[in-house]
């Protein structure tokens, strides 16, 4: 199911809306109700090619798989095939984001994230209040955010350090990760070390790849009750002085409900039903070296990301016998990557990203049965940091895809600019 809750509004619409809201005076600091918002827009452009002729991004959303194989069953029940758009060959205007964000009372934050895609539709990405005034550390976030789970989830397509999202990321949770609507409480204790730990609870049916995402699913059981997805995150990072820096991360998810329905054809539509886990592993390593606009500095970062889907079927028109049957799936994914400053406003990075090693679903019977081949990729850019607000990058890869019952090798480039307008806060480590 699309993330994203679209609204029924014009692009100049909500651009009118934020500058009239900003240049509203902002009431006497003793009303209660007192904001000060702050304003910005980040544009995102990007000129795409491939080997492919044009159709490689989109090939990246369908690689053999528990999301997307193309194998059948005797039956002809569990083909997962998929199809994503991606970019297209030529010049593409990402999600224009546009986000206002400010402090009621000193004691809640408030921040509002929407995308305007390049044909003015909007979406809403985040609409959330965090707590600031928590005693013992704590501090509670409500409404639609990104999930604290990893190192790249909460990132917005602005602070990646490539074009694109990593595989891991792109095929075991969607383009833009984990994300719903829900309640979050994180604990950062006064202790010699940074140490966080987060507790979530959402609604559980707005994520791309897990989740109730079942659409016109009346044969399957009801999921009314919610919320329908936990998850739990820890973080940790040693003291090591001024010029380095290291995070460890853990992180699991539980979807108490996941339902998918396929259709091949009126015969053989089928639902799955059951629930889904995922557990990972993050790792970061930070080097300032003290230079000028990030001259000799190091970022190195990896994540490894573990899905398992235990499901029946719950419906299938044909065979109605094979009813009540188990389907386990499971697939893993990583990425490690590392960028390095090699002169003042510049920095080169190198990316290796795969799925798949961990790639079968299985069943009571061999027909059910299916080990599907890894896809992976190596990614090599170079970034140009115009100004702190806008930059310029380069990028070339390299891919080994597993497509159905065959291997796609291909070559991709990309030619990114980004421009962020007004206000815009610092970014997590």
């Amino acid at each position: 199911m699309n993330r994203h809750l679209r609204l029924k509004t014009s692009h100049y619409a909500l651009a009118g809306a934020a500058v009239w809201l900003t240049a509203q005076p902002v009431q006497a600091q003793d009303s209660p109700l007192a904001l000060n918002p702050k304003l910005s827009v980040i544009v995102d452009g990007v000129y795409y090619d491939d080997s492919l002729d044009g159709h490689g991004d989109a090939m990246l959303g369908e690689t053999a798989g528990i999301f997307a194989a193309h194998g059948h069953e005797d039956e002809g029940e569990d083909d997962h095939g998929g199809h994503e758009h991606g970019l297209e060959q030529g010049f593409n205007l990402r999600h224009t984001e546009v986000v206002l964000s400010g402090s009621v009372d000193g004691m809640v934050d408030a921040r509002l994230n929407v995308a305007i895609s390049d044909e003015g539709n909007v979406e809403l990405e985040e609409a959330f209040v965090a707590s600031t005034g928590l005693p013992a550390g704590l501090r509670i976030k409500a409404g639609k955010f990104y999930s604290g789970i990893g190192y790249t989830n909460d990132k917005h397509p602005h602070a990646w350090d490539f074009v694109d999202q990593n595989l891991a990321y792109r095929t075991l949770l969607g383009d833009h990760g984990l994300s719903d609507t829900g309640l979050q409480l994180t604990w950062l204790p006064a202790w010699d070390h940074y140490t966080l730990f987060g507790i979530e609870a959402f609604q559980g049916d707005n994520n791309e790849r897990l989740g109730t995402e079942a659409e016109h699913a009346h044969e399957l059981p009801d999921r009314d009750k919610a919320p329908r997805l936990w998850t739990a995150f820890a973080k940790w990072s040693p003291d090591l002085g001024h010029d380095h820096a290291v995070q460890l991360g853990a992180s699991a998810a539980f979807f108490r409900s996941h339902q998918e329905m396929h259709h091949h054809g009126e015969p053989d539509e089928h639902g799955l039903d059951g629930d889904a886990r995922l557990v990972g592993v993050d790792a970061v390593y930070k080097y300032d070296s003290g230079r000028a606009y990030g001259q000799g500095d190091w970022r190195v970062s990896g994540e490894y990301l573990w899905v398992d889907k235990n499901l029946e079927v719950a419906h299938h028109e044909s065979n109605p016998g094979v009813i009540g049957e188990a389907r386990d799936f499971s697939e893993d994914g990583l990425y490690v990557q590392a960028t390095y400053g090699i002169a003042p406003r510049w920095e080169v990075g190198l990316r290796y990203d795969a799925v798949g090693f961990t790639n079968k679903k299985r069943g009571p019977r061999p027909a059910v049965n299916a080990d599907y081949d890894e896809s992976e990729r190596w990614t090599a850019a170079a970034t140009w940091h115009i100004s702190e607000t806008s930059r310029i990058r380069a990028q070339v890869a390299q891919v080994s895809g597993a497509v159905g019952d065959h291997r796609e090798d291909y070559t991709q480039f990309y030619l990114q600019y980004q421009m962020s307008l007004g206000a815009h806060g610092a970014h997590t480590f």
